[in-house]
């Protein structure tokens, strides 16, 4: 297939890669950090990388949460095509609160399955599980997570012996080893297979824990320069883009800063009459609580969401709070996944339900986090120049394959 008709997928038309090509999201990576880092002397790939290439900042999907910009990415799309608006939602026809983990609940296909099928070799690698399960949607390809890289198998991920493959320890879902297990195997299947294409998706939990510029921060974004030089020098064009930016949300005592949503719900409408939902949500809550800067409120059908918005929206801390129509409309959000009103927190404040339903005691530095339109702002990095591509083009993040695939050329000088 390679020379041959460009792919269609979801309306966007995409070039068959010149070069493998390697699609990064770097989870929580708050355009800051490279800033800080390559000013430090951390990363002197990617400064030369920004030199020669294309060197952009995007906006992600709000919300800003890992699973719909992730998903966006993949198809090219935002929420309101692909239907994943979050981690975490309520499903009223089934009266219940469950994970948007499952594959049946997207509704689109990704351009990795749309290239697989043609023919092109395929390989994702991916932090956490929930999300892998999302991206290996129809995939003919190799697809399995640091998280459970012991457990891959030919049937299931297309690969096995993943640790003897990569040559390090399954590391903690808890820890940066995570994210550099993921570069590791990127690198190894890149040197064994060369795959067309490669998604490789990482967890955020040095963001959350550190801000820019500081020593573990620098020392993260080094580690992950030097294997984009390794794919860098095997010929492949790489293409940096994150899912979400990050955010302090404390204090000055470094106390997390939280609006109690549910809580000032039942005080005005009574006990349980409102439903808040928080789409951050998810079964890894150490690093953030399950605080973050975008709710969803379910009213019952005497409240008039119109009016319950605009006070939602005096309240102190609250940037934007409005009907969910209007709001799903604005953000490009599946309305049948949102509840009747979408609120969304100031840059230094989260959202939470009741103080009771929070275990902060896994925090043990000052709260950072994201969900709102302060953590839009993404980088979108490729290390080619580029070709036909508007510098007054305003880019999302899910443009990073049609940036990448269709407006870049190889040559003068890359590699």
């Amino acid at each position: 297939m390679a020379g041959e008709a460009k792919i269609t997928v979801n309306g966007r038309s995409y070039a068959w890669p010149q070069a493998p090509l390697v699609v990064v999201c770097v989870d929580g990576s708050e355009p800051d950090y490279m800033d800080a880092a390559v000013a430090a002397g951390a990363m002197p790939w990617l400064a030369g990388a920004r030199a020669r290439g294309i060197d952009r900042i995007a906006d992600c999907v709000v919300p800003s949460f890992t699973n719909p910009n992730n998903l966006s990415i993949v198809t090219g799309v935002p929420p309101a095509v692909h239907g994943i608006a979050g981690n975490y939602f309520y499903d009223r026809e089934a009266d219940a609160e469950v994970m948007m983990n499952d594959p049946a609940m997207l509704r689109c296909g990704t351009i990795l399955a749309a290239f697989a099928k043609a023919g092109a070799g395929v390989t994702v690698v991916t932090a956490k599980d929930k999300l892998r399960r999302l991206l290996g949607h129809e995939l003919q390809g190799i697809c399995f997570s640091a998280e459970k890289a012991d457990q891959a198998t030919l049937d299931d991920n297309g690969v096995e012996d993943v640790l003897g493959m990569v040559g390090l320890p399954l590391p903690s879902v808890y820890s940066a080893d995570l994210s550099e297990f993921i570069f590791a195997a990127g690198v190894a299947l890149m040197k064994r297979l060369r795959p067309d294409i490669t998604y490789l998706s990482t967890t955020d939990y040095v963001q959350h824990k550190h801000a820019p510029g500081t020593e573990d921060a620098n020392a993260f974004y080094a580690m992950m320069d030097g294997y984009w030089a390794q794919l860098d020098a095997l010929g492949c064009t790489v293409a940096l883009t994150a899912d979400h930016g990050m955010n302090a949300k404390h204090d000055e005592a470094g106390r997390p800063r939280v609006i109690y949503l549910q809580e000032l719900l039942d005080d005005w409408l009574g006990p349980a009459r409102a439903r808040v939902i928080l789409p951050i949500t998810d079964p890894y809550v150490v690093h953030h609580g399950a605080l973050g800067s975008f709710a969803t409120i379910y009213l019952p059908e005497d409240v008039d969401a119109d009016d319950l918005s605009g006070r939602l929206g005096a309240v102190s801390g609250i940037h934007y709070a409005a009907p969910g129509a209007a709001a799903c409309a604005r953000f490009e959000l599946p309305e049948d996944r949102m509840g009747d009103i979408i609120a969304i927190s100031d840059q230094h404040v989260t959202l939470g339900t009741s103080q009771d339903r929070h275990d902060l005691s896994g925090l043990d530095v000052p709260l950072r986090s994201h969900g709102g339109v302060t953590e839009q702002k993404v980088p979108l990095i490729v290390n080619r120049a580029p070709a036909s591509l508007d510098a007054a083009r305003s880019l999302r993040n899910f443009d990073i394959f049609d940036v990448a695939l269709n407006h870049t050329r190889i040559g003068d000088g890359d590699g």
